[in-house]
Order: C-alpha cells, then structure tokens, then sequence
C-alpha cells in the first residue's frame, strides 16, 4: 500500500537507488476510510528520483513514470494465500510501459503478470 510522500526502493539497474512518489496514477480509495489514494502491485506511480549514481540513466530530482513490483502490505490472491515483501520497490518504465533499465534486481509479485508488465516478469529473477 504505497501512497503519496512515500519513499520507495528502486529495483533496477538506471542508476536510480531511492524515489518519491509524488502521484498515484492508478490505485484505489477505501470508502469510508482513508481517503488518500493508494498504489498495490502492478499500480502506475509518478516518481521523484532522491538518490541515484552519478554515471545512471536517470538523475537526482528527475521526475519519472514507475510501476510498483514489491509491496510491504501483504497482497491478497484469489487462492487466499497473501504475498508480502521486505520493503516497497518500484520499476522505471518509460511511456510503453517497458522498463528503461536492463536489469530487475529480486523478486517481483506474479500480479505484474495479469497486468500485461510481461518484459518486467521476463527481467526479474524471481517471480513470487
């Protein structure tokens, strides 16, 4: 359940280390509850780059699209069975929606799968 003002792990190899995410582009609101929009695995965010390598793809404070591979909050499937990681992590995607690095480092969540993110699933070294 990543939000606005979260700070998120990136999980590929454009050089970029930590992102903000400034907007959530696809997420849910639960009705009655906390109102701020949420991202889950497979949502679009917006981010802003905090820390990255020098020599990257991509610079400090530059604003880019990512879609979200890994979750703190535990993600429920349709067996019943729930998927929870370690730490938030984002993928960088350009305007295709395919990522801009080469390389996914760790897991990613199978629900990328269902929502046609099928060059990530391909990249990563795990699929959970």
């Amino acid at each position: 359940m990543i939000q606005t003002e979260s700070r998120v792990d990136v999980a590929d190899n454009t050089g970029a280390k930590i992102a903000y995410v400034i907007r959530v582009m696809k997420g849910s609101t639960g009705r009655g509850q906390f109102t701020r929009k949420t991202a889950g695995v497979g949502d679009k965010v917006k981010v802003s780059i905090k820390k990255a390598l020098p020599n990257g793809e991509v610079k400090e404070h530059e604003v880019c699209m990512a879609v979200v591979v890994r979750t703190n909050y535990p993600t429920r499937r349709d067996d019943g069975s729930y998927v929870r990681f370690d730490r938030n992590a984002v993928v960088i995607i350009d305007n295709e929606g395919n990522p801009r690095g080469t390389r996914i480092f760790g897991a990613v969540a199978r629900e990328l799968r269902e929502k046609n993110y099928m060059k990530i699933v391909s990249l990563a070294s795990e699929v959970i």
